[in-house]
């Protein structure tokens, strides 16, 4: 399976394959995005995902692309227990009722949350029949453009690939976090602050269960401009030191990201407010994970344990020559492309 993220600035690929129980990572690939600023046309992309297909190998002709975290919308919501068909009907007709929104021209998807399970000896209760209300299923409902939803299916056909499944991208990393730190997933909860290009997104998992997501518009590019005109040097050297822990540079990289610390904070608390559980640790991903600087700062500031973690942890590595030896230092990139593909295989 190809797996796509299209990102704002660049695009990340993975070829994963199953083998039995395992995964394998056999390829991946980086390459700059043709247009970050406008709307890609079919034909554009097409062009772009014929040169990744090429790149890792053009095995096969089945691919999975992630929705951009503005592109898509995620929401957990209560529906009745109706099949999942009717589900998306329902949402279709009835979209703004459930998700707050008037969403004309999109396309909308369901997937039913299983119950968590109870302790042991734990018969629990059921408070909709205790209540007579009709009982309902937690559900997450995503929604997106039915244009683009057009224009990446035309795309892949352009270039002679089947799309086998369009999922956001702001949900892809935990299907990787789920393999990675399997107890961690099931029994803690936790946050997962993925540093894009362009936006930050926040996921709070709940023993299992995500519970709160949120986009902040503040990502890296916006922290290494800040900083290159700080300290009155070129974007590409700016990028060099954020990355690579230079000690000069620490007080001014500090003044850039407080507004992003304080925006994490601001999500972390309102779950907690509204859950009255608490966050207890935050795993980065993005590449600005890759900045041991920027744990430390968020460890300062929200006062958790900060770290990154490595989405290709679970898998088997069979990757060619150079990539073998770099994937350590590109991994944290490729959360969403290896979750986006774990949603079909």
């Amino acid at each position: 399976m190809i797996s796509v993220d299209l990102g704002s600035r660049t695009t990340k690929a993975v070829l994963l394959e199953r083998r039995g129980d395992i995964f394998a990572l056999t390829r991946y690939a980086l390459f700059d995005a043709p247009i970050f600023e406008k709307k890609i046309s079919p034909e554009l992309l097409s062009d772009h995902l014929h040169t990744v297909a090429e790149a890792l190998g053009n095995s096969t002709k089945f691919i999975t692309m992630s929705l951009g975290v503005n592109d898509a919308m995620v929401r957990q919501i209560e529906m009745p227990q109706i099949p999942l068909g009717e589900m998306r009907q329902v949402l279709k007709v009835n979209h703004k009722n459930y998700l707050q929104q008037d969403l004309p021209n999109h396309v909308f998807d369901c997937y039913i949350i299983p119950p968590r399970p109870l302790p042991p000896g734990d018969k629990g209760s059921d408070p909709a029949r205790a209540s007579g209300s009709a009982p309902k299923f937690k559900v997450l409902a995503a929604a997106a453009k039915q244009q683009l939803i057009t224009d990446y299916s035309q795309a892949a056909k352009l270039a002679d690939l089947t799309v086998d499944c369009l999922i956001p991208g702001i949900i892809a990393p935990i299907n990787a976090f789920e393999r990675v730190l399997p107890e961690v997933f099931a029994n803690e909860t936790v946050a997962l602050v993925d540093i894009g290009f362009k936006n930050t997104s926040v996921c709070v998992l709940d023993r299992s269960e995500l519970a709160l997501t949120r986009v902040v518009n503040i990502g890296g590019d916006k922290l290494t401009a800040s900083l290159a005109e700080t300290m009155n040097i070129s974007y590409a050297e700016a990028e060099g030191i954020k990355v690579g822990m230079a000690p000069e540079v620490e007080s001014a990289l500090g003044i850039q990201v407080i507004p992003l610390l304080r925006e994490i904070r601001a999500s972390l608390d309102f779950f907690e407010h509204q859950n009255d559980r608490p966050v207890t640790r935050v795993y980065l991903s993005g590449g600005a994970a890759r900045s041991e600087m920027i744990s430390q700062m968020l460890n300062s500031e929200l006062l958790l344990e900060c770290k990154s973690w490595n989405p290709t942890g679970f898998l088997q590595l069979a990757l060619p020559g150079q990539q073998a030896v770099e994937i350590e230092h590109v991994g944290a990139q490729l959360s969403v492309a290896i979750g986006a593909a774990l949603a079909i295989l």
